[in-house]
């Protein structure tokens, strides 16, 4: 595949992925800048959604338990554990990558979403050609960890 095509797919799923977080939770957070990470990716706790279409990948935002939690808190009014937890963090998952695949339409590439699926306890996630990592803090509620892994 060529370069400039694979920049202009990373640009346009990091662009898209700073602008869903900001669409989807109504509080401040900061964004790094996007680091490549090729490495094994281990995941105590998380939500996995498959990219397909133009753009072939996963999507994974890691957390601790309590920064989900505190989301659902912050998003809906009121404590958000156990059971709830778990469908929360799938949801929100599935806004984030619902709205990254609107933004990256905009930019002319057709991708689709595959149901979330929760990670919970130590999971390895491997198998990715490129992995691309941003780090989101939330003001007052902690760091989420955002993995962008292309398979082409």
């Amino acid at each position: 595949m060529a370069i400039d095509v694979r920049a202009k797919w990373i640009t346009s799923l990091l662009n898209g992925t700073q602008r869903a977080l900001r669409t989807v939770v109504p509080i401040e957070s900061t964004i790094s800048k996007p680091k490549l990470d090729n490495d094994l990716l281990l995941v105590k706790y998380g939500v996995f959604i498959g990219i397909t279409g133009d753009i072939k990948g996963k999507l994974v935002l890691m957390g601790e338990e309590k920064l989900f939690s505190r989301l659902g808190e912050v998003m809906f009014g009121m404590e958000v554990d156990g059971d709830m937890l778990l469908s929360f963090s799938g949801e929100f998952g599935n806004m984030v990558a619902g709205n990254l695949s609107t933004f990256v339409v905009q930019d002319g590439y057709n991708i689709n979403i595959t149901t979330p699926s929760i990670i919970k306890g130590n999971a390895k996630v491997a198998g990715h050609q490129l992995g691309i990592q941003l780090v989101t803090t939330f003001e007052d509620l902690g760091d989420m960890y955002i993995h962008l892994l292309l398979d082409e």
